[in-house]
């Protein structure tokens, strides 16, 4: 039946496993919330279009399904373009779909009026289109979602002018089949084999690409080395002898990996936030596979390359691994030893956060999913905190925003009802996003929040006094954060030891409502 364009949109969210949507209504993108409840989805009232966006991300880095957030035209998309920009540079799946004016050009002075809203958001997507007419509206929806299948996740923005979201509008067209990712096959790897068999200390470097269950076997059978990067931790499962860790930041894994006689990096761009050095450091072969045809080209030169997936190339590697003969190059104690100094080096440049997080890691479920801020708690953790499973552990860490872990946490616990999320965010982070506490509580999630309070911008403070700069601006005024989360309606919690603090995470995982667990630096 013929309804109007905005209800028709949300029946083909629906039809393609939209279940949830992020976002708040306004008098421009009204028409967008007719369908949605007789859509069967759920919507997710934020408090902030930031907000909004960080929860759709957050869902989506949970489920893997795209995360789709409604906003209105002008500053409703603007506010919403700093999520936007994290997903990109992450690699998340999202789907922004606002209202637009009907005519800018000839016409000034309307409510909520910008320049270039589409080439704004064009700036930190990896598009943004306007649909004219309800054809083009579903063709850009249809296009996201293949696009999110078949190449690197990023995000996407469709705005729809308000006339077009009012008009009528026939339903969209019945999903198609969707298109199938080109796997991988045994030929395309016969050079990866060749360099396998050769090698003596192959060494994996697994990054948020990587996408398989099978590496720890693949690493067992060859007796390969790993590191991971932050968004590839866990990829090797806990307790792998040959693993080096998330530690590829540490400048002395640059000697390491020059030792290895041959280097395979799936699913990573190698980036600066990887490594935070120009090189890798590698001087034997270098095997790159990622989907990304600009991370194939990059300044590390790879001698062989292929554009894949990470699952794919794993399953064509384990079919293949009988062929290859398991190296013997890497023992146990030199990781063992590496992981040791290392850790030693992460407690001295941070004191007193390592034995913070080694109860925090105690007193969480092993399934627990992890959203953290920017804050040095967090730096320190995507280090020494091993990961029982990937992706259970999620980071702004390209773009690097603050204000991300409290919304993208509700985001993902909205998708894991039943199971363990908790967020881990800094005293000043928290101030940009901290209203989304009222969302938390109507949702009733048990949520924990790890505060971690020093009362200042102390990474910000760090790099002052090592660029020899007076320490400025760097101390604002906090609030009694635990009676702030009691005005919301959240539970709170100000443990002065360890053995509290545990206590409190303990029972916040089976709270009715958020905790806000506050701890400072003297809880050691």
């Amino acid at each position: 039946m013929k309804r109007p364009l905005g209800a028709q949109i949300s029946h083909m969210l629906k039809d393609r496993g939209v279940d949830v949507i992020f976002g708040i209504p306004g008098v421009h993108n009204q028409e967008m919330y007719r369908g949605i409840e007789e859509a069967g989805i759920t919507h997710v009232l934020a408090r902030h279009e930031q907000g909004a966006g960080f929860m759709a991300d957050g869902y989506a880095r949970a489920t893997g399904k795209p995360g789709v957030a409604y906003v209105i035209t002008g500053p409703g998309l603007c506010n919403i373009m700093t999520p936007m920009g994290q997903a990109y540079t992450d690699s998340v799946p999202l789907l922004v779909m606002s209202s637009c004016l009907d005519e800018t050009q000839a016409v000034h002075g309307q409510l909520h009026q910008m320049k270039d809203q589409l080439g704004a958001a064009e700036t930190v997507t990896d598009w943004s289109r306007q649909a004219n007419s309800a054809q083009t509206a579903y063709g850009l929806v249809e296009r996201a979602f293949e696009e999110f299948e078949l190449s690197r996740p990023r995000p996407k923005h469709i705005q729809v002018p308000i006339a077009q979201l009012e008009a009528d509008a026939d339903p969209a067209p019945f999903p198609n089949q969707p298109a199938l990712r080109t796997k991988v096959l045994p030929p395309d790897i016969a050079p990866v084999m060749s360099l396998l068999n050769i090698a003596r200390r192959p060494l994996f470097i697994l990054g948020g690409g990587a996408r398989s269950n099978l590496w720890r076997q693949i690493l067992t059978e060859l007796g390969a080395a790993c590191f991971t990067t932050f968004a590839g931790r866990g990829m090797a499962g806990q307790g792998y002898a040959l693993d080096f860790g998330a530690m590829l930041t540490r400048p002395g894994s640059a000697e390491v990996i020059g030792s290895a006689d041959l280097v395979v990096a799936v699913g990573t761009e190698l980036g600066e936030v990887d490594l935070w050095r120009d090189n890798l450091g590698h001087s034997a072969h270098l095997v790159r596979v990622d989907l990304d045809p600009r991370v194939l080209s990059d300044h590390h030169r790879a001698g062989v390359k292929l554009q894949a997936d990470g699952e794919s190339f794993a399953h064509a590697l384990w079919g293949a691994i009988d062929k290859v003969k398991p190296a013997t190059g890497w023992t146990p104690e030199e990781i063992t030893d590496a992981r040791r100094r290392w850790r030693a080096e992460v407690d001295a440049e941070r004191p007193g956060i390592v034995p913070v997080l080694d109860a925090l890691r105690d007193a969480m479920p092993a399934d627990t999913m992890i959203y953290s801020d920017m804050t040095q708690i967090a730096y320190a953790g995507k280090e020494v905190w091993d990961m029982a499973y990937p992706y259970h552990w999620h980071h702004p860490t390209g773009f690097g925003t603050l204000g991300y872990g409290l919304p993208a946490g509700i985001g993902g616990a909205v998708a894991r009802r039943g199971k363990p999320t908790a967020v881990i965010a800094g005293d000043y982070g928290f101030h940009y996003t901290m209203m989304e506490l009222g969302v938390a509580v109507e949702l009733g999630l048990s949520l924990p929040i790890i505060l971690w309070d020093n009362g200042k911008l102390k990474e910000i403070e760090d790099s002052m006094v090592r660029g020899q700069i007076a320490p400025n601006a760097v101390i604002a005024h906090n609030p009694d954060f635990c009676k702030l989360a009691e005005a919301f309606g959240a539970l709170s919690a100000a443990p002065t030891s360890l053995a509290e603090m545990q206590t409190a995470v303990r029972a916040a995982f089976d709270a009715p409502v958020p905790t806000l667990i506050r701890i400072t630096p003297d809880i050691v």
